[in-house]
C-alpha cells in the first residue's frame, strides 16, 4: 500500500506543470494568472509572490498598457460600466486600463486528476481503487462564472479538488454495491459510472443548465488494490491452488504418459535383448559344437600322433636300456678290474709301507740304542773324570762357577762372613773335608729365611 501511495506521489509532481520564470529586466510586471480590479477603480493589488501559471505579459505604461496572453490560455476582460466582458476566448490580447479594467487568465491545457479512493464493498472488505480524470474546459464563459480560478500558483486546483472528491465519492457509492470479486476482475461498471457522474457535473445533464462548463475526456481505473495482506492471500489462494491442481495433473499426466512409453520401450528393448540372446544363444551353441568337432578331431589325430610316438619311444627307450645295459654290464667288468687292480696296487703299497715302517723304526731303535751307547760312555767318561778330579781342580772348578751362582742367588738382607781355608792336616783328604763342610755351611746360610734379622758370623 505504502510503494503504491509513494508511486502516485510520483506520478502526480510529474504530471504538474513546471512554471517557467520570466525576465524581469525584459518585461515591467509580471503577468498574473488572476488580476481582479475593484469597482473603485483603486490602484492594482500587489503581486502574489512566487511564479503564476501562466505567462502573461503587459506592456506599456500607467494607464496605456496592453496585455499579450498566451494562445493556449483562457482569458476574459471586464470593464467598470459594462455588464458584459469586453473580451473572452482563447488567446485573446487586449489592452488594459489598471483604473477601470480587471482580467482573469486561466490554462487551457488538459488537466489531470489522480484518484486514491479507499473503498469497501459489499463483503464489508476495504479496498483502495486508483484511477484518473482528465477533462478541459470547454465553455470558458460558463466556467469562469460558477468555478474558482483565484489561486494565481495553480488555478485548476480548487476545481481539481472538487473533481477529486466527486470521482471518489462516485468510485466509493459504486463499489458499496459490488462483490470484492468483481471488483478486482471487471472494472467497466465503476467506470461508467464515474463518468456518467462526472459528465452530469461538468457537462450539465440537458435542458438549458450547461454544467460547469467542463468537458470530461477520459476516466480509468488503473487498478484496485485489497487493504488487507491477508484477505489478498486469501483471494489468491483458489486460482493458486487450481493452478496448482492443474500443474500436477498435468505433471502426473506427463508422468503416466512417460512412464507408460518407459514401458514400452524397456519391453520392446528386452524383447529384442531376448530375441537377439537367443540368436547369439543359438549362434554361439552351434559355434561351441563345431568348436568342440573340431577340438575332438584335433585331440584324437593328437592322441593318435601322441601314441605313435609314444611307441617309437618306447622301442627307442627298450633299445637305449639294453644298449644302457650291455654298457653298464662292460662298465661293471670293467670297475670290477679296477677295484681288483686297485686292491692289488693298495696292498702292495700298505706292504711296502709296512715294511717301510719297520724299517724306518729299526732304524730309529738303531739310532736311539746308539745314542744311548753314546750317552753312557760319555756318563761313564765323565764320571771318571769327575773321580780322577782333585780337591785343587774341584776348588778352581767351583770359583769359576761362583759368579753364575751369585747372580741366580736373591738380594741378601743380611750379612754373613765366612772364612774357608786350607786344612790343617797335612794329608789333602783333610782339606777337602773342611771345604765340603764350609760349603754346607755356606748352603746353610744361602737357605735362611730372607725375613730373619742379619747376623755377623766370623
Amino acid at each position: 500500500m505504502d510503494q503504491v501511495q509513494e508511486q502516485q506521489q510520483r506520478v502526480e509532481v510529474d504530471l504538474k506543470a513546471r512554471k517557467m520564470a520570466s525576465n524581469m529586466a525584459a518585461m515591467p510586471q509580471q503577468a498574473v494568472a488572476v488580476r481582479r480590479r475593484g469597482p473603485g477603480g483603486g490602484p492594482t493589488p500587489p503581486e502574489m509572490p512566487g511564479g503564476n501559471a501562466v505567462d502573461v505579459r503587459i506592456t506599456g505604461f500607467w494607464r496605456w498598457r496592453t496585455v499579450v496572453v498566451p494562445p493556449n490560455a483562457y482569458v476574459v476582460h471586464t470593464r467598470r460600466g459594462h455588464d458584459q466582458p469586453l473580451h473572452i476566448g482563447l488567446g485573446v490580447s487586449f489592452p488594459f486600463n489598471p483604473a477601470t479594467d480587471s482580467f482573469l487568465v486561466v490554462p487551457g491545457a488538459m488537466q489531470t486528476i489522480l484518484i486514491n479512493a479507499h473503498c469497501i464493498c459489499r463483503e464489508l472488505q476495504g479496498l483502495l481503487v486508483q484511477g484518473y480524470v482528465q477533462w478541459i474546459v470547454e465553455d470558458f464563459s460558463t466556467a469562469y462564472k460558477k468555478l474558482d480560478f483565484t489561486d494565481t500558483e495553480d488555478p485548476m486546483r480548487v476545481v481539481n479538488v472538487q473533481l477529486r472528491e466527486q470521482a471518489e465519492a462516485a468510485i466509493k457509492d459504486k463499489v458499496a454495491t459490488m462483490s470484492i470479486d468483481a471488483v478486482l476482475s471487471d472494472k467497466q461498471p465503476i467506470i461508467e459510472e464515474l463518468t456518467a457522474r462526472l459528465s452530469q457535473v461538468a457537462e450539465g445533464g440537458g435542458g438549458s443548465d450547461k454544467g460547469l462548463g467542463l468537458r470530461i475526456v477520459t476516466v480509468q481505473i488503473k487498478e484496485a488494490v485489497v487493504s488487507s495482506a491477508r484477505l489478498w492471500e486469501s483471494l489468491q489462494k483458489p486460482f493458486r491452488a487450481e493452478r496448482e491442481r492443474v500443474a500436477r495433473l498435468a505433471g502426473l499426466e506427463t508422468e503416466e504418459a512417460i512412464s507408460r512409453r518407459e514401458l514400452e520401450v524397456s519391453q520392446e528393448r528386452e524383447r529384442s535383448r531376448l530375441e537377439t540372446e537367443g540368436e547369439l544363444a543359438l549362434l554361439r551353441s552351434r559355434k561351441e559344437a563345431e568348436t568342440y568337432d573340431r577340438e575332438q578331431a584335433e585331440q584324437l589325430r593328437r592322441q593318435q600322433r601322441e601314441e605313435e610316438h609314444a611307441r617309437k619311444l618306447a622301442v627307442e627307450r627298450q633299445q637305449s636300456t639294453l644298449h644302457y645295459a650291455e654298457l653298464e654290464k662292460a662298465r661293471l667288468a670293467v670297475e670290477e678290474e679296477l677295484t681288483q687292480r686297485r686292491q692289488e696296487v693298495e696292498s702292495a703299497q700298505r706292504q711296502r709301507e709296512a715294511l717301510a715302517g719297520i724299517a724306518v723304526q729299526d732304524v730309529e731303535r738303531e739310532a736311539s740304542n746308539r745314542q744311548a751307547r753314546v750317552e753312557l760312555e760319555m756318563l761313564e767318561a765323565r764320571q771318571r773324570i769327575h773321580n780322577g778330579l782333585s780337591s785343587a781342580n774341584v776348588q778352581a772348578r767351583l770359583v769359576e762357577l761362583l759368579p753364575t751362582i751369585a747372580e741366580k742367588l736373591p738380594q741378601p738382607q743380611e750379612l754373613r762372613s765366612i772364612s774357608l781355608g786350607t786344612g790343617a792336616g797335612p794329608q789333602e783328604g783333610q782339606a777337602l773335608a773342611s771345604l765340603v763342610a764350609q760349603m754346607m755351611a755356606l748352603a746353610k746360610v744361602l737357605s735362611a729365611e730372607p725375613g730373619a734379622p742379619p747376623k755377623k758370623t766370623e
